[in-house]
């Protein structure tokens, strides 16, 4: 018998050990791949802490001891990883430019405006080509007009080549250790051929190769020439000369930029751009109004109503109370997004079910006039919210010791004052919290407002992307992931003013509810 349990418990040992190693290897595969694409991109900051934390988790999991470290390792990684990365990122981001036009280096933009100004050289020499792929990488093998092959690909120039297979016309064709692309290939990749540019040489003043039908190729060159040591960009064509302002771009003497840029360090200016440019304070301010009645008036009437429905659904002498709390909680039971889409169908103006049907075809504009589309939101928002309250202060009611209440009675007092005086403020006790979490929770409501208006009707009073119905967290996706202008940069800016009056309204109701714990 006790063989039996030691190679039992000896097989178990072996069994837990071989998931750990795996898992670990797992960990440890994923870091290292980790490791080559940040040396790639020269990350040197990231790639120590990557580094750091590989070797601290192997060395709490492959140690005897340290059991609490074991099992706090992998919720604090996933706590670090997708939420203080995504807070100190988007807090760096928010002090920079980033956004189209500015989201890459300079040596990027540089090399982008280069490519992106390049036009075919009038009368140039047509060179005949074969595509063919050395290893993973497309590249151009052409017969020069001397006669000799060379070969090139979009990172590297064209250069002589040995030992090159040619047909009957003394084409290149193949080159050692490439192989031609056949026809079908060629027309599978058709995209990525056309789009290649292969430098005639190191020297970018003498242009790159393309080619529309993988046969033929011509010389592009481009309008703009770039001064490395004056670090200036001129249009060789209008002779305009653009110099680096710090302002992340190519600027112009007459303020002409070129696009695209690149990403810098612009400090305080989008908080400065949020509170002061007369274009954004006016748009920003009506939108934070909105945001803190949408989110109040949520909050109370759904509160309201749910409490209301407590106490009559409360009451022991009501019957079938059961069937109606579950028909009560279906709002609450289907996902939110799929609520408000039904409900965007309801108030159509023309072919809503509540015009149509309710009304007997008025045409009202629920989703289209601004103050309609307001009420339209309360009013769905309070359908969805109203069950989450309505079970959270059943749950509070049925806490309250029903003697306190039974004392009541025999001083004299009434249901009212029972309620006023003794039933409200032990239910706020318990309730303040998750009025103060229910609260944050419609500050940033994005689904109902993205789905039931799109932040819709748009202001026309204003020349931002921003509607009546938009709430701060909707404004902060339009500028950030809508229209051809996004700016990264300024959305983080507004993420962390959004955390500000949250943090603080928050701060706030807390030191409350502590208080009515010190009442109580």
């Amino acid at each position: 018998m006790q063989a039996s349990r030691f190679a039992s418990q000896a097989s178990t040992r072996i069994g837990a050990m071989l998931i750990k190693i795996v898992l670990l290897g797992l960990v440890d595969a994923l870091s290292v791949y980790a490791a080559f694409v940040l040396v790639e991109q020269r990350k040197w900051v990231v790639l120590s802490l990557v580094a750091a934390g590989t070797i601290l988790v192997n060395w709490i999991y492959f140690r005897r001891d340290g059991l609490v470290a074991k099992y706090l390792t992998p919720g604090l990684i996933f706590l670090l990883v997708f939420q203080l990365f995504a807070i100190c990122y988007s807090t760096y981001i928010a002090f920079t430019d980033y956004g189209t036009g500015h989201n890459s280096t300079k040596e990027q933009a540089i090399s982008s405006l280069l490519q992106s100004s390049e036009k075919r050289v009038p009368g140039s020499t047509s060179y005949r080509i074969s595509v063919v792929q050395c290893g993973k990488t497309l590249n151009f093998l052409v017969t020069m007009p001397q006669g000799a092959a060379a070969i090139g690909s979009d990172s590297t120039p064209l250069h002589s080549v040995g030992g090159a297979t040619r047909d009957d016309s003394g084409q290149a064709i193949s080159a050692p250790g490439c192989s031609a692309l056949s026809f079908g290939d060629l027309l599978k990749q058709q995209d990525k051929v056309t789009s290649m540019r292969v430098p005639m040489s190191s020297d970018p003043r003498h242009g790159t190769l393309r080619t529309d039908d993988g046969r033929t190729a011509l010389i592009y060159k481009s309008l703009l020439a770039y001064d490395p040591v004056q670090d200036t960009m001129t249009n060789t064509q209008t002779k305009v000369t653009y110099f680096d302002t710090g302002a992340g771009a190519f600027t112009a003497k007459t303020g002409d930029r070129l696009s695209p840029g690149w990403q810098i360090n612009v400090g305080m200016s989008n908080f400065r751009r949020v509170f002061l440019s007369p274009q954004m304070r006016g748009p920003f301010l009506r939108v934070l109004l909105w945001t803190i009645e949408f989110s109040v008036i949520s909050v109370a009437s759904t509160f309201l109503l749910g409490l209301v429905l407590a106490l009559v659904f409360n009451n022991s002498r009501m019957r079938g109370r059961a069937v109606y709390r579950s028909i009560l909680i279906l709002p609450y039971a289907f996902p939110a997004f799929l609520s408000a889409l039904v409900w965007q169908g309801l108030l159509n103006e023309r072919f809503g079910f509540i015009n149509q049907i309710m009304l007997h075809g008025a045409d009202i504009p629920w989703l289209e006039s601004p103050v309609l589309a307001k009420i339209a939101v309360l009013i769905v928002n309070l359908w969805l919210g109203f069950p989450y309250m309505f079970l959270v202060s059943m749950g509070a009611l049925q806490s309250i010791p029903k003697d306190l209440s039974e004392a009541a009675q025999l001083d004299g007092a009434n249901s009212w004052q029972i309620f006023r005086s003794i039933t409200f403020p032990l239910l706020l006790v318990s309730i303040a919290p998750l009025l103060i979490s229910s609260f944050a929770m419609n500050f940033n409501n994005f689904n109902l407002i993205y789905m039931l208006t799109n932040g819709g009707p748009i202001d026309a009073n204003t020349n931002m992307n921003v509607g009546s119905t938009d709430i701060l967290i909707s404004m902060v996706y339009k500028i950030a992931f809508v229209g051809a202008d996004r700016n990264y940069g300024l959305a983080s800016a507004f993420s962390i003013i959004i955390f500000v009056v949250v943090a603080a309204v928050s701060a706030i109701g807390f030191r409350a509810s502590r208080s009515l714990e010190e009442l109580n």
